[in-house]
This record gives C-alpha cells, sequence and structure tokens, in this order.
C-alpha cells in the first residue's frame, strides 16, 4: 500500500523541531510565590503522565504529518485497442420519413430502420472509437468519438427526423464528419456516410472542398445510398468513394442496408495507441484523523485529573 509513497511538501518536517525547541526554552513556570504547595496537587501518577505525553506527542506528530501530505502516484493504462476511428454519419432529413423500406414492418420509417441496423452495427464494434453526425439542412456532432456503445447507441435512440433541418447538406455533413476525425491517431480512419437524398443545390459547401479535406486527414469514405436507384445521387456517392479510397454501396430495403454494414464491418483492423495517466491518491486525511482523535483523548484525559 505504501510502495511509492512521497511527501509534496517534506520541508514542512522542520516544524516538528520548532515544537521541541519551544518546549525545552517555553517551560511552564508554577505561581508557587502566592499558593507554595500547588504543585502537589498538579502532580499525577508516572502512569498518566507519559499518556498524556504521548498524546500530546502523537497529536502534533500526525498533524505535521498531514500538512507534510502524503501521496502515492498510481499509473494506470488504457490498453490498445484493434480498431478503425469511425465517423458515423447519418442523414436526418424530411425525406427520411418515407415508409415501406423495411418489408416486414411497413410502418416503419427509413429513419427507424435506419437506427436500429447502426444500433447493431455499434454493438458489433466493441473495439472501435465512434463518433456520430447528423444532418439535414445543416450538420453537427451529436456525439464525440468515444469506446462507449452504450452512450452511441443512446445517443442513436434519441434521433428524429428533422432535428437538423429539412435539407440534405451532404458534402458539409461530410466536412463534418472529417473534422470529428481531424484529431485521430489512428492509421485508420473511416466515414460511413448514409443519405437518400441528393445534396442541397444552394449549399455553400463544395465538392471539392469536402473531398480536399477528407484527403488531407486520410479520411476513408465509405458512402451508402438508401431507397430506390434515382432517389439519391448514386454517381455522387461512387466518386466520393472512389476520390476518398473508399467504395459505395446501395441499398433499396432494409436486408440490403444490414448486409452493407456487415460488409463494412468485416474491414481489416488498425492498431490504436494506448493511454497512460497518473492518478494521485492522498492519504493525508488518515494523519489528520490520528492527530484529532489524539488531541480529544488528550483533553478529557487532562481535565478529568484536574489540570488547569
Amino acid at each position: 500500500m505504501f510502495d511509492g509513497l512521497y511527501f509534496e511538501y517534506p520541508g514542512l518536517a522542520l516544524v516538528f523541531f520548532f515544537f521541541i525547541f519551544c518546549t525545552i526554552i517555553c517551560k511552564i513556570k508554577l505561581p508557587s510565590i502566592y499558593f507554595a504547595h500547588i504543585a502537589q496537587f498538579m502532580q499525577v501518577s508516572t502512569g498518566s503522565s507519559k499518556l498524556l505525553l504521548f498524546l500530546k506527542w502523537l497529536s502534533i506528530s500526525m498533524l505535521i504529518i498531514a500538512l507534510m501530505s502524503p501521496v502515492k502516484d498510481e499509473p494506470y493504462e488504457i490498453e490498445p485497442k484493434k480498431g478503425y476511428e469511425i465517423a458515423l454519419i447519418l442523414d436526418a432529413s424530411e425525406s427520411m420519413k418515407a415508409k415501406g423500406f423495411d418489408e416486414k414492418n411497413r410502418d416503419l420509417t427509413r429513419f427507424d430502420v435506419v437506427k436500429e441496423i447502426v444500433s447493431n452495427f455499434i454493438s458489433s464494434r466493441k473495439n472501435d472509437n465512434m463518433g456520430i453526425v447528423v444532418f439535414g439542412a445543416y450538420s453537427f456532432i451529436a456525439s464525440p468519438l468515444t469506446y462507449d456503445s452504450n452512450i452511441l447507441k443512446g445517443v442513436v435512440s434519441n434521433l428524429y427526423i428533422g432535428m437538423a433541418g429539412k435539407f440534405t447538406a451532404l458534402f458539409e455533413s461530410l466536412a463534418q464528419g472529417v473534422n470529428l476525425l481531424k484529431t485521430s491517431k489512428s492509421k485508420t480512419k473511416i466515414a460511413i456516410l448514409l443519405t437518400d437524398g441528393y445534396n442541397t443545390p444552394d449549399s455553400e459547401f463544395p465538392f471539392d472542398a469536402a473531398i480536399d479535406f477528407a484527403n488531407k486527414q486520410g479520411v476513408k469514405v465509405y458512402p451508402i445510398g438508401i431507397g430506390k436507384s434515382d432517389e439519391y445521387n448514386q454517381k455522387m456517392l461512387e466518386k466520393i468513394a472512389e476520390q476518398t479510397g473508399g467504395v459505395a454501396f446501395g441499398a433499396s430495403n432494409a436486408s440490403e442496408l444490414a448486409i452493407v454494414y456487415a460488409k463494412i464491418n468485416e474491414l481489416e483492423k488498425s492498431e490504436i495507441d494506448n493511454e497512460t495517466f497518473s492518478f494521485l491518491r492522498y492519504f493525508y486525511i488518515f494523519p489528520l484523523l490520528v492527530s484529532f482523535f489524539s488531541l480529544i483523548l488528550y483533553m478529557f484525559f487532562r481535565n478529568k485529573r484536574g489540570y488547569n
């Protein structure tokens, strides 16, 4: 327990010598001029004197030790994980309200199906560091990168259609996903871009800028178009994949979308560096408590035996 224990302020040990010096120099003088025999009343047994002396110096010593702040460094390490750092970019525009995408339950919207499949994908990628970007007329980061799949699934379950506007800022969302991965140290950065529509015509963010940003950050993009082939810009998605080193996919129903994510799930793993942290554990509370209770006992026995 005490291996590696040290004091933050060892110089305060000199205070102990101050108390010893004061004990020698600053002795109490008995008022024997007025009460010649008062010393006899103040005498106690040798055992009691030793107990009081012990309690007094124990309290002083423990207080000084507490002030010196005993502390211990306890390093711990997050083990390296083999996996990707992935940005899940999800379309939450108005067109995601369309129903019939799931042949088994046609009452579900496209977005309902996407949320379920993405949640399953998150559960299957236990070693990946993932974050979520949501887009419509604009894009935003719904979750920063994290290994905690429960947090990610909780975020996905709370997403809803239209939360980022009605339209489809496709290129802006891609740039936002790349920005999410910008500080990553992983050798393999992946952005999985899912959409069911065309980029908004009056979007201020150009295609070339998004692609250039992705390439500079080393992000491989896997675009997924869902719905009928004429509902999304298949050629544009293929162009994004080609220029970033990814693969474009299409899914006309829920079963095909599940297969797409299963294929992406087979990607080769990459090493993510581990991190080492140091936790400082302070022990000053223990000598402080000993000092406090010693002082209480000292006062109790001293008053009980009639000391002034």
